[in-house]
């Protein structure tokens, strides 16, 4: 059975055709700058309109909080500051398919967890626009009653860090995304996006020296605090921060610091930037049991 699957984030929208875990076709665009839900269902159409005719379904994962088919954000402005859209109600509209809908780092988690060797407990984070997660215990993967859980780049990283979207001061994600790369960035960095700030850090500028290891210390101290939370045996790190050049190295040079206790295996995402696109066909494929 073909699955129509969507990935909605904060900087591009993707859709692929996949049958099984193979990816037959595949399209994507920037997400709309507008920050309006009348420019969210444009790009969807016509992100989508191809591969309706071939799918039988729809799978879609976004980033956000899914709760009974409606999409909202524990930090709007990295949806453009949409709130209650029916996203699965939109999808259904228009394509006359079944729509399934969940959080892109909790489909990217379960993708990544198939693809392990073994079945041992883990935890996805993603470091993009945002930083969020997924947590597979005991071959389940954690939804949560209100599509919350995974939310784990909403942790305190620095009690005196920067304001995040959520409304909560020193999160991770304030600190250790894309967007709180840039936000943080000053001088002759001031404007310049999370990409071109680690294009200088390579060339050894030391304002964005700074800012990248600033990241990566806040990921690493989450992930010592996922280790004790959950007693995962791995965590598989992806998004695009967490999988630029050199960046997971830095990760682990600082998880290294920690105790004994909270050092826990780290691995690169497998499926890189499609994981959320397999592990919502995944699931909508009833992989999970």
């Amino acid at each position: 059975m073909t699955t129509l699957a969507i990935d909605i984030g904060g900087t591009k929208l993707a859709a692929a055709l996949i049958d099984g875990q193979t990816i037959l076709a595949r399209r994507e665009c920037p997400t709309p700058a507008s920050q309006t839900p009348q420019a969210l269902q444009q790009a969807l159409q016509s992100l989508v309109a191809p591969f309706m005719a071939q799918a039988e379904r729809v799978a879609v994962a976004s980033t956000g909080i899914i709760h009974r088919g409606v999409l909202t954000a524990i930090n709007p402005s990295n949806l453009g500051g949409l709130a209650q859209f029916p996203l699965v109600g939109f999808l259904s509209a228009i394509t006359d398919l079944p729509v399934t809908a969940i959080n892109d780092a909790q489909a990217a988690a379960w993708a990544e967890f198939c693809a392990l060797p073994g079945d041992d407990d883990m935890v996805f984070l993603t470091v993009s626009t945002g930083v969020g997660g997924g947590v597979v215990l005991n071959g389940e993967l954690l939804r949560g009653s209100g599509g919350l859980a995974g939310h784990l780049g909403h942790t305190l990283a620095d009690p005196a860090g920067p304001y995040c979207g959520c409304g909560r001061r020193g999160c991770v994600e304030a600190i250790a995304s894309g967007r709180g790369i840039a936000a943080l960035a000053q001088d002759e960095l001031a404007g310049l996006d999370a990409k071109a700030i680690f294009m200088h850090a390579a060339q050894g500028v030391p304002q964005a020296r700074r800012l990248v290891a600033y990241s990566a210390r806040a990921l690493a101290r989450l992930i010592a605090d996922v280790k004790a939370i959950t007693d995962c045996q791995v965590v598989i790190v992806g998004g695009s921060v967490g999988l630029a050049e050199g960046y997971l190295a830095q990760v682990a040079d600082f998880l290294a610091q920690e105790p004994a206790v909270y050092q826990v295996s780290l691995r690169a995402a497998h499926y890189r930037h499609d994981a959320g696109l397999l592990g919502a066909a995944l699931l909508a494929q009833g992989e999970q049991v």
